[in-house]
């Protein structure tokens, strides 16, 4: 019990207005996104994320109830009137806290964030989750001992919206390296990556006619890597992988893990 109340305390995270109520200015927004929110499996990145950034003393804060969707499924489908009545409110809340950086586990948060918010009065810097730890790393803000992953074999799979839409393809890669896991490639990655099949609101309809489903074809290449891992960094991505896993018959062998997890199994202060 001592444990479980001390586990809730260390990850305990504080709001922008509590941090305002104490006249504190956090140096990062975490912002942790509908998946990261309300999906189950998500909410275990968004836990791993947290602890990345308590072993590293960062200062953050989290929108909590004030944090509602950027819009990136609205504006997918074609509803751009939605989508900017939820920037605008969502810019309305950043801007009046003075937020200037933010963080999201999220590529599609990540990208609406940083390329469409500005448009309409939101400017920020805004950095991924995979590129903020990589600089921690860096910094010696976390300390990298290898571990369970070593000589493991991991393939990322690159999420479209951070890597074709935003050139975004080493960060996640160094941390695979400094976790002394083997990156091993699918046939189709980097700018030449193949879609996992949710992006574009394609999440939240039913699948379109045709011969194969997209993240069963997404799956048969990180299958032919061979890997122990295929690795993500989207909420997203990791739910359509893990689902072409099981479709394969291949959990009991290959596991779906997001960059945060893999990091938050190996850094250690």
């Amino acid at each position: 019990m001592e444990q479980e109340q001390a586990d809730n305390k260390q990850n305990k995270v504080p709001t922008m207005a509590e941090m305002a109520a104490l006249g504190k200015q956090p140096e990062i927004l975490f912002w942790v996104g509908c998946a990261g929110s309300f999906d189950d499996r998500a909410k275990k990145i968004t836990k791993a994320f947290v602890n990345l950034l308590q072993k590293a003393e960062v200062s953050f804060a989290v929108l909590g109830t004030e944090e509602s969707c950027t819009g990136d499924p609205a504006k997918r489908a074609g509803n751009e009137f939605l989508f900017q009545m939820q920037a605008a409110v969502n810019i309305q809340v950043l801007n009046g806290y003075g937020v200037q950086k933010i963080v999201t586990t999220c590529p599609h948060c990540f990208n609406t964030l940083k390329n469409e918010y500005p448009g309409l009065g939101g400017e920020y810097e805004v950095v991924h989750h995979t590129q903020l730890l990589r600089d921690l790393i860096k910094e010696g803000r976390l300390q990298v001992e290898g571990g369970s992953f070593r000589g493991k074999r991991v393939t990322f799979h690159d999420p479209c919206y951070l890597g074709r839409a935003n050139g975004v393809y080493e960060a996640p890669r160094e941390i695979i390296r400094k976790i002394d896991a083997e990156l091993v490639e699918m046939k189709n990655c980097r700018e030449r990556g193949l879609c996992c099949g949710a992006g574009g609101a394609q999440m939240f309809k039913e699948a379109e006619k045709g011969d194969q489903e997209v993240n069963i074809k997404r799956t048969e290449e990180a299958i032919e890597a061979k890997p122990d891992v295929i690795a993500a960094g989207c909420p997203f991505c990791n739910t359509m992988m893990t689902d072409g896993v099981k479709n394969k018959e291949k959990e009991a062998s290959i596991k779906v893990l997001d960059i945060a997890e893999l990091l938050d199994g190996v850094a250690d202060l």
